[in-house]
């Protein structure tokens, strides 16, 4: 089908609220694991946040770009409120910021790639938006903290691009599920 043509059903309210409790439990839960190294060249955080992408790209593709990006700015107010109590206001900003830049990236692609092979979508749109989101983290987070942010920004980096590959399994299931547009 051309892009423009497909119709998407509406979500109801109940998976609205789903969808953005989903968003808002990755990304506050993020934000905590992100403070907490794993080595000199990780965060746990960078083990959670790749689960944004797959939340984000099966809303696409079953309720299309424009429910998806409402999630996103649903999720990005909740967990910015959250976070700035769980984590510290300059982490709370840094994750807002890249966020709803990596997240409206992701979606941008997903949908201009969606009526290609099944993969091509979710992993296109995921490294490009995780190349964003660690980028904008880390240099608004980190920069000069001190900290070593310039390798814990390329270790996670890596194993969020690892995580999003992995992501692509569960992906397909929910697709033949959860993510299958209702007029497929």
């Amino acid at each position: 089908m051309k892009q423009g043509v497909t119709r998407f059903p509406s979500m109801s309210r109940v998976q609205f609220g789903i969808a953005v409790l989903c968003m808002l439990a990755v990304v506050v839960g993020s934000n905590i694991l992100v403070q907490v190294p794993l080595n000199d060249w990780l965060t746990w955080g960078g083990l959670s946040y790749p689960i944004a992408f797959l939340v984000t790209d099966v809303l696409n593709r079953r309720f299309g770009p424009a429910a998806a990006r409402r999630v996103v700015w649903f999720g990005f107010a909740a967990a910015l409120v959250v976070s700035v109590w769980v984590a510290s206001p300059r982490i709370a900003l840094a994750s807002g910021l890249a966020y709803v830049c990596a997240q409206l990236v992701d979606i941008q692609v997903f949908d201009r790639l969606r009526d290609q092979r099944w993969w091509r979508a979710p992993l296109v749109s995921g490294v490009l938006g995780a190349i964003l989101d660690t980028a904008v983290f880390f240099s608004v987070a980190f920069a000069a903290t001190g900290a070593p942010w310039t390798t814990w920004m390329m270790g996670d980096l890596a194993i969020k691009l690892v995580v999003n590959i992995s992501m692509l399994a569960p992906f397909r299931a929910l697709m033949w599920n959860l993510g299958k547009p209702a007029n497929a």
